[in-house]
């Protein structure tokens, strides 16, 4: 899947030998974090990163994976510093949705990520609930990506968007 904008920033899934030049947009690995940057090789190994890159390079990721009540979940969303506030998250948002093949898409946030709280609402993610005890002192937000938006001319049936396994750009949230 190649998702292209005006902005000539591509998004497609990751290959496993990008992991490390993945991981240095990650604030959390680039810091460091061992752990961390042994998931981002693992999840590139698994092919579930959506990588958005412009001409310098990646600007950031997202991990659509299946282990949520085997529904669509992004794991991680990550975009570089530098690349905030140009969009790049809502094409990770948009990408993912195109690529679920599972009824329904989830994320999840800290209550305290404010900017990834309206990176969501701004793209029609809704809040479905709440968990606290995963960090001290800073419950976790649940989203749900919004149901597909159909045009009855084009897709009668209504079976574009999140859990069609359509993988089609322009079918996902965000995809305007």
């Amino acid at each position: 899947m190649d998702i292209q904008n005006p902005g000539r920033i591509l998004v497609r899934v990751a290959e496993p030998s990008e992991w490390a030049a993945i991981a240095a947009v990650d604030s959390v690995a680039a810091a460091g974090d061992e752990a961390r940057r042994a998931a981002v090789r693992r999840w590139c190994e698994q092919g579930l990163v959506l990588v958005a890159e412009g001409s310098s390079g990646p600007l950031g990721y997202g991990v659509l994976e299946y282990t949520f009540f085997e529904q669509g979940f992004v794991t991680m969303l990550m975009v570089a510093d530098g690349a905030r506030r140009r969009g790049v998250g809502a094409l990770l948002l948009g990408a993912a949705g195109a690529a679920c093949t599972a009824p329904k898409l989830f994320t999840s946030t800290n209550v305290s990520n404010l900017p990834m709280q309206r990176l969501l609402q701004r793209e029609g993610w809704r809040a479905v609930g709440m968990l606290h005890g995963l960090d001290e002192d800073d419950p976790e937000l649940f989203f749900r990506c919004p149901p597909p938006r159909t045009d009855p001319r084009t897709d009668p049936l209504g079976v574009t968007g999140p859990g069609s396994g359509s993988g089609v750009p322009g079918s996902g949230p965000g995809d305007a």
